[in-house]
C-alpha cells in the first residue's frame, strides 16, 4: 500500500454494518473528489449459505472448531487477487 494508492478494508459479520460504513466512505470520496474502486468481499465466498452450514457442521464433527466464514478455506482469495 502507498500514500498514492491507499487500501481501506472494512470487514465484519452479516448485519455488522459494513454496507453502512462502505456507503459513508463513498459519500466522503464523492465530496472530496476521490476516485475510488470498491470490491465486495461477499462475492468471493466459496460456499453459499446452505453449503456453508453443512461445511461448518462437518468440520466441527471432524474436530475442526476454527473453521468459519473468515477462514482461508471458506473463501476464494486467489480470485480476489486477480
Amino acid at each position: 500500500m502507498s500514500k498514492k494508492f491507499p487500501i481501506i478494508s472494512v470487514v465484519g459479520s452479516s448485519g455488522a454494518g459494513t454496507s453502512t460504513v462502505k456507503g459513508t466512505f463513498e459519500q466522503i470520496f464523492r465530496r472530496e473528489g476521490v476516485t475510488a474502486v470498491s470490491i465486495e468481499g461477499d462475492a468471493f465466498h466459496r460456499f453459499n449459505r446452505v453449503d456453508m452450514r453443512a461445511q461448518l457442521q462437518a468440520r466441527a464433527d471432524a474436530g475442526n472448531h476454527t473453521f468459519s466464514h473468515f477462514s482461508y478455506e471458506a473463501n476464494e482469495l486467489g480470485e480476489l487477487e486477480r
